[in-house]
């Protein structure tokens, strides 16, 4: 593990928030505006809304932050992660499962082709990962907010279908990111347990620039999840709670730092307890904002 630094102090102030604000409540959505699903066509309600008056950019409410030159950006002026902005990709979506010929469609991830999506796994019990990954992604937004960054959700919310992971990408590099996190449950053995990051491989002529800066957020993401939640590396898979992929499109396509995180083996009795709960959910959300605020204000 890589030296603390500043973690323990980011930490217990992201920890204050969420207590302050009520531990396990979520900010409520506000449906005043609707967007376009990239996937359907469909309009679906705006993500989630932080502490700020104004809610988390769609992602298509994106303007002024998309092309190559430099554009203003919005934050809280004196936050340390003002002028920052973060894209958070909540794995899978609700309405995947009731649409299998959209999310089939085969897709280039410059090293293959795959699904445009999935519908992801479940719980036993039948707690489904694109709600773990949701409820984590809305308990996150807040807290990154509050620390100034301007959010983008790659989905508006648990209902719809897709968007496939090629536009998850390109919605992080719409944005500008300066981080992008993919949150996902894994399926693997249920004898299997523990956390791990997945960082891009290189896929030279695509990713070259963002292979250092990417691993540099997997580190501290790994590292403030470990440490605010307590959980292991994953015993049945990667190394040190890292391994590195070149088959994942969100991962390929990107041109801003990014990676996943798998937060536990959904499979596994004991990981499915704790990220069936409400408050554990929170104490992972907080424990993500730590990681990425460290990245980028560390």
């Amino acid at each position: 593990m890589r030296a603390v630094g500043k973690a323990p102090a980011i930490a217990a102030a992201l920890l204050a928030l969420a207590t302050a604000c009520g531990g396990g409540a979520v900010p409520p959505v506000r449906e005043a505006t609707t967007a376009a699903d990239a996937t359907t066509g469909t309009t679906a309600p705006t993500p989630p809304v932080g502490p700020s008056s104004s809610p988390l950019p769609s992602r298509t409410g994106m303007s002024g932050m998309s092309g190559t030159s430099a554009q203003p950006r919005s934050g809280q002026s004196g936050k340390p992660l003002a002028g920052k902005v973060v894209v958070i990709d909540p794995g899978h979506n609700g309405g995947n499962a009731a649409h299998p010929t959209q999310i089939n469609r085969q897709v280039d991830v410059i090293t293959g082709r795959k699904p445009c999506n999935t519908t992801g796994t479940s719980t036993d019990a039948g707690y489904p990962e694109h709600a773990f990954t949701w409820d984590v992604a809305r308990r996150l937004g807040p807290l990154l907010q509050a620390e100034g960054a301007t959010v983008v959700l790659t989905r508006p919310d648990d209902r719809g279908v897709g968007p496939c992971v090629t536009r998850r990408a390109v919605i992080g590099n719409e944005a500008r990111a300066d981080a992008v996190l993919s949150i996902h449950g894994d399926g693997a053995a249920p004898s299997g347990h523990g956390f791990h990051v997945i960082l891009p491989g290189l896929v030279a002529g695509h990713n070259d620039a963002v292979i250092r800066p990417s691993r540099r957020l997997g580190l501290d993401v790994r590292d403030d999840f470990h440490r605010g939640t307590g959980l292991p590396f994953a015993t049945y898979t990667a190394r040190n709670g890292l391994s590195v992929r070149t088959d994942l499109g969100g991962l390929n396509l990107s041109t801003r730092p990014a990676v996943f995180i798998e937060c536990g083996n959904m499979r596994n009795r004991g990981d499915a307890a704790k990220m069936s709960a409400p408050a554990f959910r929170q104490r992972m959300a907080t424990a993500l904002a730590a990681g990425i605020t460290r990245y980028l204000h560390g």
